[in-house]
């Protein structure tokens, strides 16, 4: 009962050749405490920035892309503070709104990282403030799909100076939008069949516009529509109006967006490599401040490691995950986000599993599918890509390095892997700083907690409160 014997670097270290990730020989069993969810800090900061007064985030994460999106709204004219919170991974949240009836003049420019939320909500904000705002980001994100956000801020009579890409680096003036006498709601027709992210950013801003707005979607179906509505639910509870008649149609009303004080919930996607290693390792992980109602797409943990071969449990708020010895294959559609931890198990299953609906994270942050094939047939795995999604099929691995590309979710995809074969090199570890800086320290420590006796208590990897 003991991790392996080859030093692993301190927490969030990293060899010459990749972060050894640990491998273990039983059973985790740990209390993990979740940083806050990006989708919601990201959404309600944005919202913040443009309401009728003051708010207070409580809990919010604070990782890579939640510093971008402050800067971004400080670049704006919002005003935001950081104060003493009862969170375990950093202080509460002050923001002051813009105040869009200074007058506003200059140029500013907005460093959005890898952040889809920043490239895609920030650009609609930005054109309403008069400022002239220039975009751009890591060499990765001037491939991430943004055309659809151009040609919305052009239906809306936003100049904008892309050079003809449809992507990063792109400039955007404006400043008329929110003086217009127009009665009626602006229409806008996009095809945001590459990323809901798209659909989100013009209905963030709607209610600002004077007439309010409507956003029709063209094409094929839009992907993650859990994340829309998410976007959907924190406006209203903002006091904003929205209606959606149709699956590819929503109206936002013109009016106020009311001043938050919110708590944010944990991140539940950033959850499941916690929640995935208990199957992979035959053991049990809780998860606590798990909401009972979420728009958040990690709540299909529940379902998604049942059907994997776990034992799921939900009591009071806390989510218990139990591996019991085995990893099933499994056919399962639409797991967006989650696809990375997902194929992880797959690539240690018993039998065949079939990932599908997820053609869209050829756009993320990399080529996820492209990323997930490679990576899994370098370890010896049995991996191909499908027109929509993956085939995983089960054969025994072996250690490498695993490449993350700069992606989060392939650097926990690769710590998965490595409770299971010895071996496994993370490429960069330090790409989970994106949405979770603690990764490297919560990950050493739930490994840690194989090492346990079987009469020991469950070990929290928490941090110190306030830490």
């Amino acid at each position: 009962m003991s991790t392996d014997a080859h030093r692993s670097p301190g927490p969030g270290e990293a060899g010459a050749a990749g972060w050894p990730a640990p491998r273990v020989r039983s059973g985790v069993d740990a209390t993990v405490v979740v940083p806050a969810s990006k989708s919601l800090t990201n959404r309600y900061l944005l919202l913040a920035a443009i309401a009728d007064g003051p708010s207070r985030l409580r809990k919010p994460l604070h990782s890579r892309d939640s510093v971008l999106m402050i800067a971004a709204l400080r670049a704006l004219g919002a005003g935001i503070e950081e104060i003493e919170g009862s969170g375990p991974y950093g202080p509460d949240l002050a923001v002051t709104p813009i105040d869009f009836a200074r007058e506003t003049r200059g140029s500013v420019a907005v460093d959005c990282g890898l952040a889809g939320t920043v490239m895609r909500f920030v650009p609609p904000l930005a054109a309403l403030t008069g400022l002239q705002a220039t975009f751009d980001g890591d060499p990765h994100a001037r491939t991430r799909p943004m055309g659809p956000v151009v040609d919305a801020l052009r239906q809306l009579g936003v100049d904008v100076d892309d050079d003809g890409r449809g992507s990063l680096p792109f400039t955007v003036s404006g400043g008329e939008l929110a003086t217009s006498s127009a009665a009626e709601p602006t229409r806008v027709r996009i095809d945001a069949s590459q990323s809901s992210q798209f659909v989100s950013a013009l209905l963030l801003v709607g209610a600002r516009l004077p007439g309010g707005l409507v956003v029709e979607h063209v094409g094929e179906s839009v992907p993650s529509l859990d994340h829309i509505g998410m976007t959907v639910e924190v406006l209203r509870e903002s006091g904003v109006h929205v209606e959606s008649a149709a699956p590819s149609s929503w109206r936002v009303a013109p009016g106020p967006v009311r001043a938050l004080d919110v708590e944010i919930e944990p991140d539940l996607s950033n959850a499941g490599p916690f929640l995935a290693a208990a199957l992979a390792t035959g053991g049990t992980v809780r998860v606590p401040g798990w909401p009972e109602k979420t728009t958040q797409v990690g709540d299909q943990w529940r379902s998604i490691l049942a059907r994997m071969g776990g034992e799921v449990e939900y009591d009071d708020g806390v989510l218990t995950v139990r591996g019991t010895g085995a990893v099933h294959g499994a056919d399962l559609a639409d797991t967006s986000e989650l696809a990375p931890t997902v194929a992880a198990l797959c690539a240690l299953a018993d039998g065949p599993s079939r990932l599908s609906g997820i053609a869209h994270l050829r756009g993320h942050e990399t080529n996820r599918l492209e990323a997930l094939v490679t990576e899994i047939n370098r370890l010896g795995g049995d991996a191909e890509e499908t027109e929509d999604g993956l085939v995983i099929r089960p054969r025994p691995l072996s250690g490498a390095l695993v490449r993350s590309y700069a992606d989060h979710r392939m650097a926990t995809f690769a710590a998965i892997l490595g409770l299971a074969v010895d071996g496994v090199l993370v490429e960069d570890i330090a790409a989970t700083g994106k949405t979770m800086p603690e990764f490297p320290d919560l990950w050493t420590g739930l490994a840690a907690t194989a090492d346990r006796s079987a009469a020991a208590a469950p070990v929290s990897t928490a941090p110190a409160q306030g830490a």
